[in-house]
C-alpha cells in the first residue's frame, strides 16, 4: 500500500502504544534485511535532531546488520499483525527468512536504502548518528539483576528520523 509522509511527531502517541503492546518490527540491513520485534526504544530530540534510539543485543542476528550498514526503519504494525511481531520476537535470522515465512513485503526507502514493511501503517525511516554500548557499571542493580542475568548488554542506536510515513 502506498504511503505518504507525515509530520515526524504526528504517530507519536500510536507508536509509543504499539511499541509498549505487543511491540515494533526494526528492520536492519541493505543486502538481506530482517525485521526484529523491539519492545524498547525512545523518540525525542537529541543533539537539535529527531531520534529514534533503539536497543539491540549483541547477541542477536539483527546487531550485525545494524553495523554493517547505518540505516534502520521502525515500522509500526496494525493489531492484525500481533501474531507476525510475536513470531518475528521469538524466532531469528539467523535460522529463518522471516520475511518470507510471515509473507511480509519489502518496500524501497524514500530516504534510506533498507526498506520497510509494507503490511505495517507507519514506518520510521533512521540513519545512524550515534550509538553507545550499555556500560554495567553503570545500571542500578535491578536493571542489571532483571534485564541482564546472563549479561548480554544492548548496544543503543541514535537513529535521526529522516522521515515518517503512514498508509494512504
Amino acid at each position: 500500500m502506498a504511503k505518504k509522509e507525515i509530520a515526524t511527531f504526528e504517530e507519536l502517541q500510536e507508536t509509543l502504544n504499539r511499541l509498549n503492546n505487543p511491540g515494533a518490527l526494526l528492520v536492519a540491513g541493505k543486502e538481506k534485511s530482517n525485521p526484529m520485534t523491539i519492545g524498547w526504544g525512545s523518540v525525542g530530540i537529541i543533539w537539535g535532531r529527531p531520534i529514534f534510539a533503539v536497543l539491540v543485543r549483541p547477541s542477536r542476528f539483527t546487531h550485525g546488520l545494524m553495523e554493517s550498514w547505518p540505516e534502520f526503519t521502525v515500522n509500526i504494525p496494525s493489531l492484525e499483525m500481533d501474531k507476525i511481531v510475536n513470531f518475528c520476537g521469538t524466532k531469528s535470522g539467523r535460522d529463518v527468512d522471516k520475511i518470507a515465512e510471515c509473507k511480509l513485503t519489502l518496500e524501497p526507502g524514500h530516504k534510506i536504502e533498507v526498506p520497510s514493511l509494507a503490511e505495517c501503517p507507519i514506518h520510521y525511516e533512521c540513519r545512524i548518528v550515534h550509538k553507545n554500548n550499555v556500560i554495567p557499571s553503570e545500571l542500578i542493580n535491578e536493571i542489571t539483576s532483571e534485564f541482564y542475568p546472563s549479561g548480554d548488554f544492548h548496544t543503543v542506536y541514535f537513529g535521526e528520523i529522516l522521515g515518517v510515513y503512514r498508509n494512504k
